[in-house]
């Protein structure tokens, strides 16, 4: 008979190299040594519309395809690192190439894990509809809990306004 707790037995940490991410990463942690739980990470690199569309088009841009690769597993390496490093045990380091929120989403069911956690970068409305949210499609087709984890206050659009203005003040001159 399956034990059954109010506590996960498997955390996926999905994670890419932003702020919010290092952030999930250290609630991921806490939680899965407070718990005892299994903690496993997973790296996607997002590939380019034109080549997640066309699967034959991949020979001819197999160069895009390796740098794509080898920058995402080499992100994958260094947060491993920052996960150890805080005090994590990491269970499992997968690594995977495409859709992004898919391939978390299959990850996670794959492994049977228990909770998904992620940083999220807290956008508004607005900019969630002209970035789009990998968070939202994964709280929206896992079969398991998702965390979240937010910007600070205050950090939440800074940057995001600050390369909007310098972006249109240098392409206007």
């Amino acid at each position: 008979m399956q034990k059954t707790s109010i506590f996960p037995n498997k955390i996926l940490l999905a994670i890419d190299d932003s702020e919010e991410a290092a952030r999930a990463a250290q609630k991921a942690v806490a939680l899965a040594n407070g718990t005892d739980s299994e903690l496993h990470l997973v790296h996607v690199g997002q590939l380019p519309n034109f080549l997640m569309e066309d699967p034959d088009i991949l020979g001819f841009n197999r160069k895009v395809y390796d740098e794509i690769e080898r920058d995402s597993l080499e992100a994958l390496w260094k947060l491993t690192l920052q996960v150890k490093a805080a005090g994590g045990s990491v269970d499992g380091a997968h690594f995977r190439v495409g859709n992004v929120a898919k391939e978390i989403v299959e990850l996670a069911k794959d492994l049977e894990a228990d909770l998904i956690v992620m940083g999220s970068r807290g956008h508004g409305r607005v900019r969630r509809a002209i970035e789009g949210g990998i968070y939202d499609l994964v709280v929206r087709r896992a079969h398991c809990p998702v965390m979240t984890v937010r910007a600070d206050k205050g950090e939440e659009h800074s940057g995001f306004w600050r390369r909007i203005f310098s972006s249109s003040s240098t392409n206007s001159g």
